[in-house]
């Protein structure tokens, strides 16, 4: 079995992964993108994807944005403890940003960038390649796998995990730390009786957040209830769950009247302590795995790979450098910040805000109203949603 050589191997061609290997291309860095799964298939019930401005800024970069056909925009964010009072809304114009974030079709974007990497001349980009086996030596990293029922290997001055995290199991002094929250997310897509006109919701209840972010005309929901509870929640009819969501939420979007079909996913926290061992970098779901709540794995993990492709990108001129020690420490000290606000901001937000003690929630509910008559402070946090920990 021949050896192919790269100076970096990427296992993981969802759009975290596809992002680096788009601006490794781009860089004229040799670059191998391994996807176990093959051709994107159009999904029957789309899932949303939330992008910050950031986000968006990264994808213009990349030449995705422009392809994209499903883009809506949002332009605030009101945010509420249901059954307590105080409240804070969130625009663009205080964040000093033309939009806050979009809501974008995750088969659009996956698809997207897809067409983008198999039109880009000389970009390697292998689907339906099963890794089976990672090993890394101090000089370089081999991986092994199979695609079309035959063997293949690669190595490479550089490895880097953009799976769902079941790789690095192989990779020696990567550790993974998780809390279950013991929580569901309920995802779907509805409609209102008053159409959507740019306004993300976020409902802090005791049982967890539900957030509402405008797609379309209507709005992609995501409703986070107690593990317990979910198959019943499921189980509802069209009428029923509007009825159940009507009274859970309120009436401030108006009148729920429509349901697309419903999907649940478990929530926890993961995360690999540390995110780079040797010659390997974990990026994206591989590095961390955040609770839904406002919005930030997605845009983290995107994050991860355009700071991991710049700091490649600097080593162009010395190879060599690629997926040295030095590198790999360089990259963890600029994303730990990041990384670690982004864990601490959505776990808090997922924990807080679930304490049923009424005196306990009285004061979280005027912490939002002081935060709402504070633009400096208003603009401090949605410019660090947006952007990251550095704002």
């Amino acid at each position: 079995m021949t050896t192919d050589r790269f100076d970096v191997v990427l296992a993981g061609g969802g759009p975290v992964g596809m992002a680096l290997a788009l601006r490794l291309h781009a860089r004229a860095i040799p670059t191998l993108l391994l996807e176990a799964q093959g051709v994107p298939e159009q999904a029957k019930d789309p899932r949303p994807l939330a992008l910050s401005y950031g986000s968006r800024l990264i994808l213009q970069r990349l030449g995705v944005w422009a392809r994209l056909s499903q883009i809506t925009p949002i332009n605030k964010i009101h945010i509420s403890n249901r059954g307590y009072f105080g409240r804070t809304v969130l625009t663009s114009q205080e964040a000093g940003v033309p939009e806050l974030g979009y809501v974008v079709n995750y088969h659009d974007l996956h698809h997207s960038m897809h067409q983008l990497l198999q039109s880009s001349r000389g970009a390697n980009y292998q689907l339906g390649a099963m890794v089976s086996k990672l090993t890394t030596t101090p000089d370089e990293a081999t991986v092994e796998y199979q695609q079309h029922g035959e063997s293949k290997c690669a190595a490479a001055k550089l490895l880097v995990l953009a799976d769902g995290g079941q790789l690095a199991a192989q990779i020696p002094n990567i550790r993974y730390h998780a809390h279950e929250y013991q929580q569901w997310a309920v995802v779907a897509n509805v409609e209102t009786t008053i159409p959507q006109s740019g306004i993300a919701y976020e409902r802090f209840t005791t049982d967890g957040p539900v957030a509402l972010l405008p797609s379309g005309t209507g709005y992609a929901l995501v409703w986070t209830v107690p593990a317990q509870s979910v198959k019943e929640i499921l189980a509802l009819n069209d009428q029923t769950f509007l009825s159940a969501l009507q009274c859970h939420f309120g009436d401030r979007p108006g009148k729920f009247i429509h349901t697309g079909k419903r999907s649940g996913f478990p929530l926890s926290l993961k995360y690999a302590v540390p995110a780079t061992a040797m010659r390997t970098a974990l990026i994206g779901n591989a590095s961390q795995t955040l609770h839904p709540v406002a919005g930030q794995g997605f845009n983290l993990g995107l994050r991860d790979a355009w700071e991991l492709s710049s700091e490649i990108s600097t080593l162009s001129a010395t190879p060599s450098k690629i997926g040295s020690q030095g590198m790999l420490h360089s990259y963890e000290q600029k994303r730990q910040l990041d990384r670690n606000a982004g864990k601490f901001f959505t776990d808090s937000l997922a924990k807080i805000f679930t304490i049923d003690f009424p005196v306990f929630q009285t004061f979280c509910g005027i912490g939002l109203s002081v935060l709402d008559c504070l633009p400096p402070a208003k603009r401090f946090v949605a410019r660090r949603m947006i952007f990251g920990a550095r704002g």
